[in-house]
């Protein structure tokens, strides 16, 4: 009824103005130019069809009130089809041009409140209390402030999808194209946006808008300020992983330098009175060989602590040693010196006629050596040969410990350098702590170095050290 208003207030316009204009004696021309009035306010509110039906009602008058004869119909006429084609042009222009402006006038209102969400969406993600977890309030947010039917978010660093609303089944299944193929497109059957979250032009999940005719704009930035929210919920996580891993790291480290004093005071005394009791006179050849054993396991023991004492201070940026052009191999042989006999003639060094000096701190790379050693020692076949051999490549030293027995695996080459981590099969072969390869990790970056474990399936492990040769150091 409210859609032909105004058609009907336009005809019992025309009806007035007929009678208005024949009492008045008004010529056709007057009478058609106030006609033409009433057709284009027509098309303007009414639209093309309501001014076509005025536009034969207002012929219609002109031809029985004002063209002879009087009071009678003769459309055969031309100047009758005149009029009506000049009322039909008038009307479809005005419609279209109504049309026109009614649409920009609404494309107006929609961006303008587009924006009004896409502005109130960006505030409320940034005061989300708790950003780190945005799986379950950024999909309901943003279906609230939008007032949309569905809303399905792929997370792809966790692979987990988030939903809220009551998304259509086909979104979420293909939420995940728009990741894969990174692009953004609309299905007008189901009235929602597929659109892929990109931080800079890297995607990091897909966004599915169910229920809306938004514009392609207001939809791609809104899965941009999504995309946003995710990398901000991933940052705040690794951060807060990282204070974590720091303060546990912390509290190892103390724990370990407590010990470690802890350990000294003990074994001064065992090496005190181990001395002293040679020195007391009174023992059998067996009972000097005892304590000399005695004094020399306590002996280890007590370098074992001071490394452990100095093993936090690798990880400090303050922790600076003196440098000095060293030969590696000769440093390997001073290292396997200290070992007894029958350990050290497992070793069997190679070393080249023209050794490259390397650039480090001499007591941190013999006590990289060392534990590399003793590390082969411990997970090798008993009474297997190990072989220790150096090599030059591109201005770096690098020294290869190579034994038989227990095989790192690839899962395991990376987090054995990692502190306190023991490989599941070296727990079986031997007893430790998992620090030793973390002190020369820690050592090696010191010195500008690298070490790293390969892994021979059938026969054992080879744990390689690089260091910067004297012509290499810029």
């Amino acid at each position: 009824m409210a859609a032909a208003l105004p058609c009907g207030l336009s005809i019992l316009a025309v009806i007035l103005c007929t009678w208005i204009s024949y009492r008045l004696g008004l010529s056709q021309g007057s009478a058609g130019f106030l006609y033409l009035i009433f057709v284009v306010v027509t098309a303007f509110y009414g639209g093309f069809w309501q001014a076509t039906f005025v536009s034969v009602i207002a012929v219609a008058g002109l031809d029985y009130f004002f063209d002879e004869p009087v009071f009678s119909f003769s459309v055969s006429r031309l100047v009758d089809w005149v009029e009506l084609g000049a009322f039909e042009f008038t009307a479809l222009v005005i419609s279209e041009l109504s049309n026109r402006a009614q649409l920009r006038a609404s494309e107006a209102i929609a961006e303008r409140r587009d924006t009004e969400r896409l502005y109130q969406t960006a505030r409320r993600l940034l005061l989300l209390e708790n950003p780190g977890e945005p799986g379950n309030q950024v999909p309901l947010l943003v279906q609230e402030t939008f007032e949309l039917s569905g809303v399905v978010v792929f997370d792809a660093l966790s692979a987990r999808i988030y939903e809220s609303g009551d998304p259509v089944h086909v979104a979420v299944e293909r939420v995940r194209d728009a990741f894969f193929r990174d692009e953004d497109t609309f299905d007008s059957g189901l009235e929602t946006w597929f659109c892929a979250l990109r931080v800079g032009i890297r995607p990091v999940g897909a966004l599915a808008l169910c229920g809306t005719q938004m514009r392609e704009l207001s939809a791609t930035t809104l899965a941009s300020l999504v995309a946003i929210a995710l990398e901000r919920a991933h940052v705040l996580d690794k951060q807060y992983h990282a204070e974590a891993a720091r303060q546990a790291e912390q509290l190892r480290s103390a724990v370990l330098d407590s010990l470690a004093h802890q350990f000294k005071t003990p074994l001064t005394v065992i090496r005190t009175a181990s001395s002293g009791l040679p020195a007391a006179g009174g023992l059998c050849e067996a009972q000097t060989e005892l304590v000399s054993l005695i004094d020399q396991e306590a002996r280890k023991l007590n370098e074992l602590a001071s490394r452990l004492v100095s093993a936090p201070n690798l990880d400090s940026v303050e922790f600076e040693g003196e440098p000095e052009p060293l030969i590696l191999s000769r440093l390997m042989k001073t290292t396997l010196e200290e070992f007894a006999a029958a350990d050290r003639g497992r070793f069997h060094m190679l070393v080249p006629a023209q050794e490259l000096p390397v650039f480090a701190n001499r007591e941190l790379v013999l006590t990289a050596l060392a534990q590399l050693a003793d590390n082969a020692l411990k997970y090798s076949a008993p009474e297997s040969g190990i072989d220790v051999r150096f090599a030059m490549k591109e201005n770096s030293v690098i020294l290869s410990v190579r034994s038989q027995g227990l095989v790192v695996s690839n899962a395991d080459r990376e987090r054995i350098f990692e502190r306190f981590y023991r490989a599941p099969g070296a727990r079986d072969v031997s007893s430790g702590t998992g620090l030793g390869l973390s002190i020369v990790k820690a050592i090696a970056a010191n010195q500008r170095g690298n070490v790293w474990a390969e892994g021979e399936p059938g026969y054992g492990t080879v744990f390689s050290l690089s260091l910067p040769g004297v012509s290499g150091i810029a």
